[in-house]
């Protein structure tokens, strides 16, 4: 027909091959125009997560798309306790610098939504708060309780699997992307009953391995702990003052009023707790309390049984045994009957040794 064109398949195939080899042509040009990545610096932290960088630079005399330095997290193994805070450190370098012509212990000022990347420190028994520095350390965590962290001064998502970008989450119980099912939720209150023969009673017991213990005392009556290590060393830690401290290498922080006491532990715990309260006044007190207990006995299953016939058909069984997963043994049922989230498994049968007895 006049003044009609006909496009067939072959036609768009084409047109389609020529449109993707151009695009990628385009592509490979805007990389050609960029050197090789440089090898990966050295890491801006020896423990705790830090921040390595890599660069390429740029061939063209114009401008090159896409950026000239890239980074990645390392040495994502956990500093020892002794270590003490990162942001901290880089607050107390400041030290024994003079700030208006005077010397001050500086102490670090976390979890600032503005700016969280900026080293904000307070001078110590002053009511002072100066940003000593525009930019934190690469590796420097965003806030106390994230993974994220600080690199060229802007926050960077990570997530527990300690990469840059991903947004992995832990659950309740630690585990890296885990469904929830290795901890249990634990919450109860605790009502004091005074007695004239007892200065103190326990609150609650809180287990090794715990995480997002959160305890509220409202009275006159003070909390304090009493701790256990899987080695058996015991200990007594008076909670005086507000703060935070450290109890078997575990972070306490512990707030104090005139008639409310409150604890956190953000976990896991490196020893089995006891939060007792002593008596200070004749008014009753309450104490709320809450945290995720790990299941450290859980029922694992036998192998079979041996037959119970050498020939001629038999039979064999599995069982179920209750296994503390802290001490790798197997123990008395009774630990795993006392998580109702554990099912013991039912025993499984089958034949065995079918072949006939020799007559």
């Amino acid at each position: 027909m006049e003044g009609c064109c006909w496009v067939t398949a072959g036609t768009l195939l084409l047109a389609s091959l020529l449109l993707s080899s151009r695009t990628a042509r385009s592509e490979e040009d805007r990389d050609s125009l960029w050197d090789a990545w440089g090898s990966w610096s050295e890491c801006s932290r020896t423990c705790g997560g830090g921040a390595s960088y890599s660069l390429r630079r740029c061939l063209s005399s114009k401008t090159c798309e896409g950026r000239n330095i890239r980074y990645r997290t390392c040495s994502n193994v956990d500093c020892p306790p002794e270590a003490g805070d990162f942001r901290a450190q880089q607050c107390s370098a400041h030290n024994d610098v003079k700030y208006q012509g005077q010397f001050y212990e500086w102490l670090p000022v976390s979890n600032d939504p503005d700016n969280p990347c900026s080293l904000k420190c307070q001078a110590r028994g002053v009511a002072l708060v100066v940003e000593l520095a525009p930019k934190v350390l690469d590796g420097t965590r965003c806030y106390t309780e994230s993974l994220d962290m600080c690199i060229s001064g802007l926050c960077q998502i990570v997530g527990c699997d300690r990469q840059l970008g991903s947004t992995v989450k832990e659950d309740n119980c630690g585990v890296c992307n885990g469904d929830g099912s290795t901890c249990r939720l634990v919450r109860g209150q605790y009502k004091s009953q005074l007695s004239a023969n007892k200065l103190d009673d326990t609150v609650v017991a809180i287990p090794y391995g715990s995480r997002q213990v959160r305890l509220v005392l409202k009275g006159p009556d003070h909390l304090y702990l009493e701790t256990k290590t899987l080695q058996g060393v015991k200990s007594e830690n008076s909670l005086s003052s507000t703060g935070s401290f450290l109890v078997d290498n575990c972070s306490i922080d512990f707030q104090k009023f005139p008639d409310k006491e409150i604890l956190r532990i953000s976990g896991p715990l490196t020893a089995d707790f006891t939060v007792k309260i002593h008596y200070a006044g004749a008014a009753d007190s309450s104490v709320q309390f809450i945290f995720y207990q790990p299941i450290i006995h859980q029922w694992r299953e036998t192998d079979f049984f041996p037959c119970s016939a050498s020939c001629g058909g038999g039979y064999q069984l599995t069982s179920a045994e209750c296994f503390d997963l802290r001490s790798n043994r197997v123990v008395a049922d009774q630990y795993c009957h006392y998580y109702p989230e554990n099912i013991k498994p039912k025993p499984k049968l089958q034949e065995c040794n079918l072949d006939p007895c020799p007559a």
